[in-house]
């Protein structure tokens, strides 16, 4: 039940006690305040009573500080502190004193701005780097002067997550993959009548290059974004603060096992993508142009040489590395919040991809130079 807003006025030689009462809300504070104002008749108000006042809202404290003007500073304020910090809020606001927000850069100076915080987050993930990877390597280099630091039932848990359950998906892929390196060639190779050549195009595409970049992709997507979220959420839930509470160093629990599950799989991921890959060429060239199994496996034998697989072969210990190692890093990196934890696998999973791709481009130019 609203109680209507009254207050009185105790004068003084020396000035005056206002007290006020009531619920000081509504659209009636315009009289209340002329009327106040009235009777305090410019005196000084030493004590302002506002404890009795049981609603208070903008146009209660805005009226009270209208009706009382200069001597609101001075007066000795008495009441709920929510309600003297509403009155000491509008008291600023009415006499222009709040902070106001700055203006916000505009053209030369904003692009100055951007430049600068963008070239200070480069610095900084590069060093974050640098640190992630000189821990990392401390940990290899403990875990293989002493191998019972090893956390081999995680190890093995996760290569057959990141591993033997990918082995479907990289085979699928790698198998349309060649199949439509199969047709592109035995459409173009037919203009020439050179269909033949097909073989050894099918091969060397899917040995060197295809089968390294599709099942490094598909980590990327599948394994680091798993990584970022499982050791992010257990950051969010301090379980990683607990780890080093209780003297258990989190890269060798969390981080080194991930990075040894895909050093390991990863090549055998690679060759199961070769074998599906040169399938799904072998069937377009039998379907499409009548070359038959055996055919195609002798002129694969007699014209591709196997340094082409040891090109492609080469490429996977350092793919796998990098997977798992902006996946853990990013992990690493989540705060406290859920938005972080999405910003970070989403972040795992473009920076790994953008990687494998500059790596790879990185080795063509290599073995290029070397003439492999």
């Amino acid at each position: 039940m609203e109680r209507a807003a009254e207050f009185s006025v105790t004068a003084f030689t020396e000035g005056c006690d206002v007290s006020l009462t009531g619920d000081w809300t509504g659209d009636r504070m315009d009289f209340v305040s002329a009327d106040l104002h009235h009777l305090i008749d410019g005196r000084t108000v030493r004590v302002l009573e506002l404890s009795a006042v049981s609603r208070l809202d903008t146009a209660g404290a805005y009226a009270l500080v209208k009706a009382i003007g200069a001597a609101l500073p001075g007066a000795e304020a008495r009441g709920r502190p929510e309600t003297l910090r509403l009155v000491e809020l509008v008291a600023q606001a009415s006499a222009g004193r709040l902070r106001t927000l700055p203006k916000l850069p505009r053209g030369f100076h904003e692009l100055a701005i951007r430049l600068g915080r963008s070239t200070v987050q480069i610095a900084n993930e590069i060093f974050e780097t640098l640190v992630f990877s000189g821990h990392l390597i401390a940990v290899v280099g403990r875990s293989i002067v002493n191998p019972r630091r090893i956390r081999w039932a995680a190890c093995f848990s996760l290569a057959e997550r990141a591993g033997l359950d990918a082995i479907p998906i990289v085979s699928v892929t790698s198998f349309f993959i060649g199949a439509v390196v199969g047709l592109l060639g035995a459409n173009m190779l037919q203009q020439f009548g050179a269909e033949v050549f097909v073989v050894e195009l099918i091969a060397i595409a899917v040995v060197r290059e295809f089968s390294v970049i599709i099942t490094a992709i598909l980590l990327a997507g599948r394994s680091a974004s798993a990584f970022a979220a499982e050791i992010g959420s257990m950051k969010m839930n301090q379980e990683i603060d607990a780890m080093r509470v209780m003297g258990v160093d989190p890269f060798e629990a969390l981080v080194f096992p991930r990075f040894a599950a895909l050093l390991v799989t990863t090549p055998l991921l690679t060759f199961v993508a070769i074998l599906a890959g040169l399938a799904g060429g072998l069937m377009v060239t039998w379907i499409v142009l009548d070359i038959g199994p055996a055919f195609f496996l002798q002129r694969m034998i007699e014209n591709v040489k196997p340094v082409h697989l040891f090109v492609g072969m080469s490429k996977t210990p350092i793919m796998a590395t990098i997977i798992a190692g902006i996946g853990c890093r990013q992990g690493l990196e989540v705060g406290g919040d859920v938005e972080s934890l999405g910003r970070r696998v989403t972040a795992a999973v473009v920076h790994a991809i953008f990687s494998i791709i500059m790596i790879d481009a990185g080795f063509a130019l290599i073995y290029m130079e070397f003439n492999l």
